[in-house]
């Protein structure tokens, strides 16, 4: 398989408080490079990206509790690591030929960043999930 990952572009953490993890982060020295929302079941959720040097930290809020698992992250918990890559059509094909669990049907567009980004998961042996992601 000739599969080209750059680096680790991101860990995504599920938060309940978007200013309040904010704040939390940026005590630790981050900086918010990234601040927009997105819809999940026709409802507005929030996404900070926080980076300090070269770690970026997504911290995402869903719109509305009973859509995501939090209320059983009592302890917290990384929801995924993401990989960038230069060509994400091409990642995805080479990695649905080669048999990967892939929830989504192509490559996911957000209006993330300046251009957007475009990105999918894959699905480890115990459900962790990884995601690919190409910012545009």
């Amino acid at each position: 398989m000739n599969l080209k990952i750059n680096r680790l572009q991101h860990i995504g953490i599920p938060i309940t408080d978007i200013k309040k993890s904010e704040a939390f982060y940026e005590r630790l020295g981050f900086e918010n490079v990234m601040s927009s929302t997105f819809t999940e079941h026709g409802a507005e959720g929030k996404v900070s990206m926080m980076r300090l040097n070269e770690i970026v930290v997504e911290l995402y809020q869903m719109p509305e509790p009973e859509l995501t698992e939090i209320k059983q992250r009592r302890n917290g918990r990384i929801d995924h690591v993401a990989f960038d890559v230069d060509d994400i059509d091409k990642t995805f094909a080479t990695l649905k030929g080669e048999g990967f669990e892939i929830p989504e049907s192509e490559p996911v567009f957000l209006n993330f960043w300046k251009n957007g980004c475009k990105f999918f998961f894959i699905i480890g042996p115990d459900g962790e999930r990884l995601e690919f992601c190409q910012i545009l």
